[in-house]
C-alpha cells in the first residue's frame, strides 16, 4: 500500500518526516496522515513529487487498490473510503480462503469487474460538461 512504501523509502533514504515534508511542500503532518494510510496525495504534482525524490515510477509507488481507495475518498469522503476497504477486505478473503473454485472466482473476478464498469459508464452520463 501508498502508505507503507512511502514510509519505507523515506526510511530507507534516511529522510526524516519534516525534510520530506519540506520537499513537496506540504506539511509534516500531511506526511504523517499519508503514512498513517488516512491521506493520499491531492494532486498528481504531489505524487510526481514522491515519485521524482525516492526514483521510483507512479505504478510502483500508487497500486490499483490504492487508486482505487483514493477516487472513492474524492467521491465519497470518508464513508466511500471504508466501503472501499471493506470491499477489498471481503474480495481478499474470498480469494485467500480458498472458499470458491476457479470457476467461480472467475465468475465473481468478471461479475465484480462489470458492475466497475457498468458504474464508470453511468458516472460519464451524469459527469458535466
Amino acid at each position: 500500500m501508498f502508505s507503507e512504501k512511502l514510509k519505507q523509502l523515506r526510511k530507507s533514504a534516511k529522510m526524516s518526516q519534516p525534510e520530506l515534508a519540506k520537499a513537496l511542500g506540504v506539511t509534516t503532518r500531511t506526511v504523517q496522515y499519508y503514512e498513517a494510510g488516512e491521506r493520499y496525495p491531492q494532486t498528481a504534482q504531489i505524487t510526481n513529487k514522491i515519485c521524482e525524490i525516492f526514483q521510483v515510477s507512479n505504478t510502483y509507488l500508487m497500486s490499483e487498490q490504492d487508486e482505487f481507495i483514493k477516487e472513492a475518498t474524492e467521491k465519497y469522503g470518508t464513508n466511500g473510503k471504508n466501503k472501499a476497504n471493506a470491499i477489498i477486505a471481503e474480495t481478499s478473503g474470498l480469494f485467500a480462503g480458498g472458499e470458491l473454485d476457479e470457476e467461480d472466482r472467475d465468475l465473481f473476478f468478471k461479475a465484480i469487474t462489470d458492475i466497475y464498469f457498468q458504474s464508470k459508464e453511468r458516472a460519464k452520463k451524469y459527469a458535466s460538461k
